[in-house]
C-alpha cells in the first residue's frame, strides 16, 4: 500500500464539502452522547429525586448498554444497506421521542423523596396510581428504547465517512471522532446537571432533545452519503473494496465482517474496553464523588473532571490517531496495545491515590489520565479499525460488531458492580477493570501487524 493520499482527497473544493459533510453528522453524533449519558450524569440527582438505591440505578446501567450492544450488531447490516443518513436520521428520532418522554415523569411526582445523607427518610410521593417500582421500570424501558435508536449513531458516522475519508487518513480521523465523543460527553457530564439546576431535572433531557431536532433538520439540508452524491466520482478508499455501482448485497456484507478472524479478535478487544469505560469514565464516577468527597455534580472538583476527561480524552485520540497513521503505516493494534497499558497502570495509581487520602482533585486527576488512554483506544477501535477492515461496504456492519462487543459487556458491569464490587467500597471499584486491561492487551497484541491488505498477527 502506498504512503501517499490520493490527490482527489487533498483538492480543496473536495475537503470544503467533506467538511460540511462530517461537521454536520460529527454535531448530530455528538448529541447522541449528550442523550444517553445525560441519565449518569444526573444519576446522583434522579436518586434523590425518586428515592432510588444503587440496584436501581444499576438497572438502567444494564438494559441501556444490552439493548444498544444487541441493537449495533442487529442494525449494522441495516445501515449499510439503507445508508447512514437515513440511518442517523431514523435513530433521531427515536432519541428525541424517549428523552422528551424521560423528562415527562416529572409530572407524575407530588413529592420528592428525603434523604438524610445516604439514609432515605421519606419516600416520593406519585400520583394516584404509580408507585416508586412501576416508575423505575417504565423509564428503565424508555432508556432502553433509547439505547435501540442511539445505537444508530455510531453505525450512521463510520457507514458515511467510510466513503469520504481514504484508510491513510482514518487515524487521524479517529482523534476528530473522540473529539466529537468528548463534546457531546461535556455536554452531557457537564451540561445536563447545569441544566438541572437553573430549569429543574426534566431539562436535563428535554434540554439534549430540542438540540437533537436542531441538527436532525440540518442533517436532512447538508449531509451526503457519499462523494457521488455531492457531484464528485467514486473515490478509491484504499481500504480493499472494489468500486463499484452494485447494490450492497446482505451475504457480502456479513460474510466480509462476522466470517473475519480479525473482526472477532478487535470485538473482543473492545469488550475489554468497555468494562474499563463503562465501569470508571462513563458511568459511576458522579455517584463516586457524592459518596466519597460529599462533591455535587455542579461543583468544582466534579466540573473540572467532566471537562479534563473531554481534553484528555481528544489529545488521547488525537496522539493515538497520529502514531498508528504515520508511525506505525496504519496500524491500529499497537497503539491500542499501549492504551490497555496505560489504562491498568492508571487505575493503579487511582487505587493509591485514595488510599493516600490526596483528595477529589487528584482523583480528578487519575480519571482524566484514564480517559486519555480509554478514548485513545476506543477511538482506534471504534472510529478506525472499523472501516479499515469493514472497507465502505461493511463500515456499518463491522461497527455494529464492534461496538455491540462493548456494550454487551458493559451491561455485565452493574450486575457485579452491585453483587460483588460495591459491597467491598469504591477502593474495589477501582481494581475491578485491570485484569480486563491486561486481557485487552493481550488480545490486541496478537493483531500487532494486521492491516485490511495483512491481516496477520506478529
Amino acid at each position: 500500500m502506498e504512503n501517499i493520499i490520493p490527490s482527489e482527497f487533498r483538492e480543496k473544493e473536495f475537503r470544503t464539502r467533506r467538511f460540511q459533510n462530517w461537521i454536520t453528522i460529527g454535531f448530530l453524533y455528538s448529541l447522541f452522547y449528550m442523550t444517553r449519558y445525560n441519565f449518569a450524569a444526573n444519576a446522583a440527582t434522579l436518586q434523590s429525586v425518586f428515592g432510588w438505591t444503587k440496584s436501581d440505578l444499576g438497572i438502567f446501567e444494564t438494559m441501556l448498554p444490552l439493548v444498544y450492544g444487541l441493537a449495533v450488531v442487529i442494525n449494522g447490516p441495516i445501515a449499510d444497506k439503507i445508508g447512514g443518513k437515513k440511518s442517523f436520521l431514523i435513530g433521531s428520532v427515536g432519541v428525541i421521542l424517549m428523552n422528551l418522554l424521560f423528562g415527562a415523569a416529572g409530572f407524575l411526582i407530588l413529592e420528592q423523596s428525603v434523604w438524610n445523607n445516604k439514609e432515605l427518610l421519606k419516600e416520593t410521593v406519585l400520583l394516584s396510581g404509580f408507585t416508586k417500582q412501576t416508575v423505575l421500570w417504565g423509564l428503565a424501558i424508555i432508556w432502553a428504547v433509547n439505547g435501540y435508536f442511539q445505537a444508530f449513531g455510531a453505525l450512521s458516522i463510520v457507514k458515511i465517512n467510510a466513503q469520504w475519508f481514504h484508510i491513510r487518513e482514518r487515524g487521524t480521523f479517529a482523534a476528530i471522532f473522540g473529539v466529537l465523543i468528548r463534546f457531546g460527553l461535556i455536554l452531557s457530564f457537564s451540561g445536563t446537571p447545569l441544566l438541572a439546576q437553573w430549569l429543574g431535572w426534566k431539562w436535563a433531557f428535554w434540554g439534549p432533545a430540542v438540540l437533537t431536532t436542531i441538527v436532525f433538520i440540518c442533517t436532512i439540508l447538508f449531509v451526503k452519503d457519499t462523494p457521488k452524491e455531492a457531484g464528485y466520482t467514486d473515490l478509491d478508499t484504499g481500504d480493499g473494496d472494489v468500486m463499484t455501482n452494485e447494490k450492497v448485497k446482505m451475504s457480502e456484507v456479513l460474510s466480509k465482517v462476522f466470517a473475519s478472524p480479525v473482526m472477532w479478535m478487535i470485538g473482543f478487544g473492545s469488550m475489554m474496553i468497555g468494562f474499563v469505560r463503562r465501569s470508571i469514565v462513563d458511568a459511576w464516577y458522579p455517584l463516586y464523588f457524592k459518596e466519597v468527597f460529599n462533591v455535587s455534580n455542579i461543583d468544582l472538583p466534579y466540573q473540572l473532571t467532566a471537562w479534563g476527561i473531554a481534553i484528555l480524552g481528544i489529545t488521547g485520540g488525537f496522539v493515538f490517531g497520529i502514531m498508528s497513521d504515520r508511525i506505525y503505516q496504519g496500524r491500529r493494534a499497537p497503539v491500542i496495545v499501549y492504551g490497555f497499558l496505560g489504562m491498568a497502570v492508571v487505575l493503579v495509581l487511582f487505587y493509591f491515590s485514595d488510599s493516600l487520602s490526596l483528595g477529589p482533585y487528584m482523583a480528578a486527576i487519575m480519571i482524566m489520565l484514564l480517559s486519555f488512554f480509554v478514548n485513545g483506544a476506543h477511538g482506534m477501535v471504534g472510529g478506525a479499525a472499523s472501516m479499515d477492515f469493514g472497507g465502505r461496504k461493511a463500515a456499518a456492519t463491522a461497527t455494529g460488531l464492534i461496538d455491540g462487543f462493548q456494550y454487551l459487556t458493559s451491561a455485565l458491569n452493574p450486575f457485579f458492580l452491585s453483587a460483588f464490587i460495591f459491597p467491598m467500597g469504591w477502593q474495589a471499584w477501582k481494581l475491578w477493570p485491570i485484569p480486563f486491561a491486561l486481557l485487552g492487551a493481550l488480545i490486541m497484541s496478537r493483531l500487532w501487524n494486521a492491516t485490511p491488505n495483512k491481516k496477520g498477527g506478529h
